[in-house]
């Protein structure tokens, strides 16, 4: 962990004007509302990558049963801190959690392949399906 930097899985360490303008800088939900962060963040596990001036720079989140299956979810890291190794190190945090240990690892992308690979996940397009939003 670059020394300047920590991750928390502390929800009342979150800071949500900061995760509004991470949502803002991905393709998946530029537009997502502050009601709608709201109530993704009471119904998951959140991490906060936050600087040494305590301000979130990154953030994820994990929807589970505890029992069988993760998802991770919205991976950020704000563009001015990318490239410094911080998303890296908060999947490794996220697949470390004992909370999730033994369990089945689910997650979705479109981009970023070859990064969640390195931490052990396989592409398995013959198994998964969606369900188009109602």
């Amino acid at each position: 962990m670059p020394k300047d930097y920590q991750i928390l899985k502390d929800r009342s360490k979150l800071q949500l004007e900061n995760i509004k303008n991470l949502m803002r800088q991905t393709y998946w939900a530029p537009d997502r509302s502050e009601a709608t962060i709201i109530k993704v963040i009471d119904h998951s596990v959140c991490y906060g990558v936050f600087d040494q001036d305590h301000q979130q720079i990154g953030f994820a989140r994990v929807i589970t049963d505890f029992a069988t299956t993760y998802y991770i979810c919205d991976v950020i890291i704000d563009a001015a801190h990318r490239g410094k190794g911080l998303g890296r190190l908060l999947l490794e945090f996220i697949t470390t959690d004992s909370d999730f240990r033994g369990l089945y690892g689910l997650l979705v992308t479109a981009d970023a392949h070859g990064f969640y690979q390195h931490h052990g996940f396989e592409p398995a397009p013959e198994i998964f399906m969606h369900s188009p939003r109602h």
